[in-house]
């Protein structure tokens, strides 16, 4: 007790704060909750039950620390109950030498939603060619519930390998959805969604809108920094259009609001998620069956230990237990 009070007398002046960076999304209620209020327990989201509403989402594959990150991030969803998309699958497509960096079924387990990920652009060409049905075999060989289209126009085209989108997303979706059974979730990556792309998406009948807001990793600016400083300063200002999250959000409850029929009626809310307040506060605020995504949160801690990142996911569910506990959100 002496070494923590001495503590505190030296630590008093350092952790003094300004009004103006008190958070004003919640009220503190500290006389209404209590450190033992109980887990609301598992849920179902995506067909599957999970434990927390974590979403781990889509980051890399097809190399030796991306095989390492994948498996420590699997191991991670299997022991806290979390969700799991993978990094865009191309290279399975073609060549099968990768193959183990994304087959963790046996690792995440049974129990949890686990799903592949195409993008937009592999998805047009294989409509093209007549050729779908390899989407179905990847999907069916790493025992996936599903399958992720990532929809990247401002990606490709920064990009120095990029592709070329040729025809709106929404119709290759479309396209796809008349031929397959497969579950479909559609997101971004990095730059969000506008208004009338939402309204579009969330009419079919996709598993899952995941949001890739503007705000977090936003692979348009990663791009961006692999290219020419001629070319960074051109295109710069591109990649730092987008939506928040929560600009995403207000634009579906709008929707709910109105009546608008939805076929889509799950969200997983992305992109500029930084903390467990972040996500606890949007899942707040949704109208629907909601959880929350990281990419760059767990990235920085499954490259290495994974007692690292057991740490890290421990300390985010402890967050929401707090945050359910003691905060409540403003209107």
């Amino acid at each position: 007790m002496e070494k923590r009070k001495n503590e505190h007398i030296a630590l008093a002046f350092s952790s003094q704060v300004a009004p103006v960076l008190a958070d004003t999304r919640f009220t503190y209620e500290p006389l209404l909750g209590s450190h033992l209020n109980d887990d609301p327990g598992p849920f179902p989201f995506l067909g599957k039950t999970m434990r927390v509403p974590i979403w781990v989402s889509s980051m890399t594959g097809g190399t030796q620390e991306a095989g390492t990150i994948n498996h420590n991030l699997a191991r991670a969803c299997n022991e806290f109950g979390m969700g799991m998309g993978l990094g865009s699958c191309r290279v399975l497509l073609e060549d099968r030498s990768h193959f183990d960096d994304f087959n963790l079924r046996s690792i995440l387990g049974n129990d949890l939603p686990f799903y592949a990920n195409i993008g937009i652009v592999q998805v047009e060409e294989m409509l093209t060619n007549k050729s779908t049905a390899k989407l179905d075999d990847l999907v069916e060989s790493l025992q996936a519930d599903g399958l992720i289209i990532h929809v990247n126009p401002v990606q490709e085209w920064l990009q120095k390998e990029g592709g070329t989108v040729t025809k709106p997303p929404v119709e290759t979706i479309e396209a796809l959805l008349s031929l397959t059974k497969l579950k479909i979730i559609v997101k971004e990556v990095g730059q969000g969604m506008g208004p009338e792309s939402i309204t579009r998406i969330m009419e079919l009948p996709v598993e899952a809108l995941d949001f890739a807001a503007f705000g977090g990793t936003n692979f348009a600016r990663l791009e961006l920094l692999r290219s020419t400083p001629q070319n960074q300063e051109l295109y710069g200002p591109v990649a730092m259009i987008g939506h928040t999250a929560g600009e995403m959000l207000d634009t579906v409850n709008s929707l709910l609001t109105s009546g608008k029929p939805l076929a889509c009626r799950q969200l997983i809310i992305s992109g500029g998620i930084h903390s467990f307040l972040d996500g606890y506060y949007f899942m707040s605020k949704s109208m629907l069956p909601s959880i929350f995504g990281q990419a760059s949160g767990f990235l920085r801690f499954a490259r290495n230990d994974y007692h690292e990142l057991q740490s890290y996911v421990a300390g985010q569910i402890d967050g929401l237990k707090f945050a359910r506990a003691f905060l409540k959100i403003k209107n």
